[in-house]
């Protein structure tokens, strides 16, 4: 999509507040697209906010129907989940460690092949030692709705946390063989 700037602008002194809430962003990352071919009108244009620090990966995305509208929706998300995660660390937890405690980075490389049966999208990240309810908080903070993997200090493996149909959450713990 075009941006003109105009639209950057203002998308780049939204960002630049975002600040006031977190001082210690190290990274944000604002993804503007069209699509022509969406199914509803009010899904044309979608906005993702990325934000990472030491510790923290927060995302924040809304679709809506025209540009502007989406991108001020999910600034006013990523605020809420700004001050949700302050709050969360802020707690002081019996038995359990900070949310914030190490580096999380992620690494994003997108395969230009499309096709059935073909990888379209890789992902590759670093998995934070975290338990089960830090992972369950850093889900809820990255707007995962469906799975979180992360490493398992419990258990010294990898784990993913899942939302179940009853909205109530299930744990897969692997095993090498």
């Amino acid at each position: 999509m075009t941006i003109d700037d105009k639209l950057d602008d203002f998308v780049t002194k939204k960002v630049a507040n975002l600040e006031r809430y977190l001082s210690d962003i190290q990274e944000a990352r604002v993804d503007l697209r069209h699509s022509k071919t969406a199914r509803d009108a009010n899904d044309r244009f979608a906005a993702q906010i990325t934000i990472r620090g030491k510790g923290f990966v927060l995302r924040a995305e809304e679709r809506k129907d025209n540009i502007r509208s989406a991108f001020d929706s999910s600034i006013e998300k990523i605020q809420r989940r700004i001050e949700n995660y302050k709050g969360k660390r802020s707690q002081v937890r019996a038995g359990r460690a900070s949310i914030a405690s190490d580096d999380v980075e992620a690494m994003e490389a997108e395969n230009d092949k499309g096709g059935v049966g073909e990888i379209v999208r890789r992902k590759k990240f670093e998995l934070a030692p975290m338990d089960e309810y830090e992972a369950l908080e850093q889900m809820r903070l990255l707007g995962h709705e469906d799975f979180f993997v992360f490493f398992n200090v419990a258990t010294n493996s990898v784990s993913v946390l899942y939302q179940r149909r009853d909205q109530s959450y299930g744990l897969i713990d692997t095993e090498m063989l």
